[in-house]
């Protein structure tokens, strides 16, 4: 299953995809707003894409790699996934985006939102997503703007203390 956007490709992420994905989490400036701050080993990249890969073949839906049409480089993920790290919103499912930083300002966190959440709405049948945002990542916060996300609350991160932002956006 691939999406395709204007100038991306999404399509379920594999366990293959952890050395691409690995530069990216383990860039300081990517991990800054994401749970406890710190870039993450490249076994930790393998565990969790391995992870990610086995709830695609149980659920049918999941975290999606991201890779540019032209060329077809690998530039991060877009997710659609329980945010179990904040039970306080809990049922829910999020939204979410990670972009390698060499890609970052090109728009390409909303064009890859913008497909999970179709996918989320359409093929799923979701009626609902949020997006869980550090209070201080005002990049993400702007990409949350564009898909038209609203401000449901605010709250703190349990375990990290960490101020966030939920937003979320409405089928239809």
């Amino acid at each position: 299953m691939i999406i395709e956007t204007e100038r991306l490709l999404l399509r379920p992420l594999a366990a293959t995809d952890a050395p691409a994905l690995a530069p990216i989490n383990a860039d300081p400036e990517v991990m800054r707003h994401i749970g406890n701050g710190q870039p993450l080993t490249p076994e930790a990249t393998e565990a969790r894409t391995a992870a990610a890969a086995a709830h695609w073949a149980s659920h049918g839906w999941g975290v999606f790699a991201v890779e540019e049409r032209d060329g077809g480089a690998f530039v991060g993920w877009a997710a659609l996934a329980t945010p179990t790290f904040l039970p306080e919103i809990l049922p829910a499912t999020e939204v979410g985006w990670r972009i390698a930083r060499d890609r970052w300002g090109r728009g390409y966190a909303p064009e890859a939102a913008r497909a999970a959440i179709g996918f989320a709405f359409g093929e799923i049948g979701l009626d609902r997503l949020v997006s869980c945002v550090n209070a201080a990542n005002a990049a993400s916060i702007r990409v949350t703007e564009k898909l038209g996300m609203t401000l449901e609350r605010e709250t703190v991160v349990p375990g990290y203390e960490v101020p966030c932002r939920v937003y979320e956006l409405h089928r239809g």
